[in-house]
Order: structure tokens, then sequence, then C-alpha cells
């Protein structure tokens, strides 16, 4: 849950590097979140109004966290964009997102690993 609050806290920073444990536990409780919010919305007869509200207010920050893992990776934001080739984009980000990150600092920030494991 902490992961969950510190990207919401970072909500439009595309600056700096995501650990794999920040994106994961932040894709996690958003599933999560989804989940609930839909069986939320059929028990109520809302027609999703709560889960499309979720989803839309998630955009932003869903995108912001993955730009930094793949800063994390060493790789450009704007490889996100790679996600809107239908199929092989969301594979081959899924694959992106499962690497490890670069050790040591890099061109995005120093490394998240290392600032974690310092406090």
């Amino acid at each position: 849950m902490n992961y969950f609050l510190a990207v919401l806290k970072k909500y439009a920073d595309f600056n700096g590097r995501a650990r794999r444990s920040e994106y994961w536990y932040f894709v996690l409780f958003f599933f999560i979140f989804s989940i609930a919010l839909v069986l939320f919305d059929f028990l109520l007869e809302t027609y999703a109004v709560f889960y499309g509200l979720f989803s839309l207010s998630m955009i932003i920050p869903s995108i912001a966290v993955g730009v930094r893992r793949l800063h994390d990776i060493g790789k450009s934001g704007w490889m996100y964009m790679i996600s809107f080739i239908p199929f092989i984009g969301a594979i081959w980000l899924l694959i992106l997102f499962c690497k490890p990150g670069v050790e040591g600092s890099n061109e995005f920030g120093p490394d998240p690993k290392e600032l974690a494991e310092a406090e």
C-alpha cells in the first residue's frame, strides 16, 4: 500500500526512477481497487460510474510511474509510446517493466534501490 501511495504523491512526476517493486505494487493495488469498484458498481447498478472515475483519475499516475520505470532500466520515457502498437507494444512493455533496473546512477537520476537502503 505504501508504494501505491508513493506513486500518488508523485502524481505527475515524470522525472527520476521507479523500482520494480514500486511499479508492480502500484499495478497490484490498482487491479484490486478496480475489481472492488466494478463489484461495487454492479451491486449499486451505477453503470461503472465509480470504476470509471477511478480509472480516469489513475491515467496520469499510471503513465508517470511507467515512465519512471523505463528510466530505471535506462530507457527514455518516450519508449512508453510503444504501447500504441497493438499486442506487440503491450508485450514489449511488459518485458521492459520486468527487467531489473540499472545499478548505480544513470542519466535519469540516482538508483532508487540505493536510496531506499540508505534510509
